[in-house]
């Protein structure tokens, strides 16, 4: 598509479609608007976070069997920065994924603290997602009620990787099946590999 208009207005219109877009994707699976979710990802896209790993529509149908099974994820994000290379592009932000849980008769909120990395890819004039991942920092847990508190055996949490153990140690008690080798805090070579193989992907260095 040809156009007379400047390219700093071209540049701007996308980085708000993408940031949008990202924002859509986010917010429609907190909201449970499936259809609309599902639309925001290529066919062929790749996500890979703590439950799951797998293409964008295989993604959405495994966030609908989570809130089925009673987990329902609700995030709270920062702004999204966007590094645009041709038709493709990096959106990263940093997330807390918020989830309500109760153990030993205690209502808590389990809050896992990362950065979302997407990598975004515009084919026949719309852009979409083609990888969604994470980088985990850290987590933790909170009463509803203050003053209330469990106790958990630091026994049961060996295995967990240090930057989202106790979101590891819930999901697997609950029948999902965790990925403990993803980028974290704890792992910075992982870090420095993931983010070598998403701004490769987009022919960009690697922020200084």
């Amino acid at each position: 598509m040809t156009t007379d208009l400047p390219k700093a207005v071209i540049e701007s219109a996308d980085i708000t479609a993408i940031t949008q877009l990202i924002l859509r994707e986010r917010e429609s699976r907190d909201t449970w608007r499936w259809e609309t979710m599902r639309g925001c990802f290529w066919p062929d896209s790749l996500v890979r976070v703590s439950w799951f790993r797998g293409n964008g529509p295989d993604f959405v149908a495994g966030s609908i069997d989570m809130a089925e099974r009673g987990v329902p994820a609700k995030h709270r994000l920062a702004p999204v920065l966007v590094t645009l290379a041709g038709d493709r592009a990096i959106a990263s932000l940093v997330g807390i994924i918020d989830l309500p849980v109760k153990m030993q008769g205690v209502d808590l909120t389990l809050s896992t603290h990362a950065r979302f990395l997407y990598r975004v890819e515009r084919r026949e004039q719309q852009w979409k997602i083609f990888g969604f991942d994470a980088i985990y920092l850290r987590d933790e847990l909170t009463p509803a009620i203050p003053g209330q508190s469990v106790t958990i055996d630091a026994n049961e949490l060996k295995g967990f990787r240090a930057s989202y153990r106790i979101l590891s140690y819930y999901l697997k008690a609950q029948g999902f099946g965790i990925d403990s080798n993803l980028a974290g805090e704890d792992r910075p070579e992982l870090v420095e590999a993931l983010l070598r193989e998403l701004f490769g992907w987009a022919g960009l260095k690697i922020p200084d």
